[in-house]
């Protein structure tokens, strides 16, 4: 959505204290934990954009709780995997030969979008080491959540997922569906049946750059839609708007449980 766009669709400018009104109302509370998925655009114009945000979020959950956002680095993979868009054969070597290793101070993020792009370089924020699927997080419990994610499937047991489900956190998503609904990954690993799979990326090792080979699973983002409609007919979500963005507030033990059920089902 362009920005002439998202100005049109918009009444008056959304503030911080418009935000965190709009959160409380939602049910945020101080103290809460959650992960949030976000698109800044489907909110409406915001004085201060993705950094407003961010500080409106805060504001709301305070230090007594936490915040996670996933800031996920797809592209520092092994170019020969890469589909959209593939490279040029004869350009993969070269990619892979001068791949900068993950740093969580500067790797960027792909795909996750600008408030989550803000939010990692907030002072205070924490990130995991983890070169694909990194997750950031700021208050009581960020350490506890980013340190020692496992490089073998990242997103399973020990990941920051598992252990915001073991705090029983909550998930916001903010003007997106459950395709980016991360914790549903979670559900992936607690699966009966698994397809594993192996991917490769670049890390500093003992202060040297090399790279490292790390089992996955094939994920299916694709059900992810499907899954979270069929759980909001059986238990319900907390519905409402942050400025024009629809938003859903879900207890993440709820889903992930109900999520690894449906899966074992199939």
């Amino acid at each position: 959505m362009s920005e002439k766009d998202v100005i049109e669709m918009t009444t008056t400018p959304h503030t911080i204290d418009s935000l965190a009104h709009d959160f409380r109302k939602l049910g945020l509370q101080r103290g809460m934990n959650i992960i949030v998925h976000s698109s800044l655009s489907s909110i409406g114009y915001v004085s201060g954009g993705a950094v407003a945000v961010v500080q409106a979020l805060m504001q709301v959950i305070t230090e007594q709780g936490t915040i996670v956002m996933p800031t996920h680095s797809g592209d520092l993979s092994d170019p020969k995997d890469w589909s959209n868009p593939p490279v040029p054969k004869d350009w993969r070597p070269l990619i892979r030969d001068t791949m900068p290793a993950f740093h969580p101070a500067y790797t960027s993020t792909r795909g996750m979008g600008q408030i989550v792009e803000v939010f990692r370089t907030f002072p205070e924020v924490l990130r995991s080491y983890h070169p694909s699927v990194s997750f950031a997080a700021w208050g009581k419990h960020a350490s506890f959540i980013i340190q020692d994610h496992p490089l073998d499937n990242p997103m399973g047991e020990g990941s920051p997922l598992a252990k915001l489900y073991d705090l029983d956190g909550s998930i916001l998503l903010i003007g997106v569906d459950h395709d980016s609904n991360s914790s549903l990954h979670l559900a992936e690993y607690r699966q009966t049946q698994q397809n594993k799979t192996t991917e490769s990326a670049s890390i500093l090792w003992d202060g040297q750059r090399q790279w490292v080979t790390f089992e996955s699973i094939d994920y299916q983002t694709e059900l992810f839609p499907q899954v979270g409609a069929e759980f909001e007919v059986k238990h319900g979500v907390i519905q409402g708007k942050v400025g024009k963005a629809e938003v859903r507030l879900i207890s993440q033990k709820k889903m992930v449980d109900f999520a690894a059920e449906w899966l074992n089902k199939r």
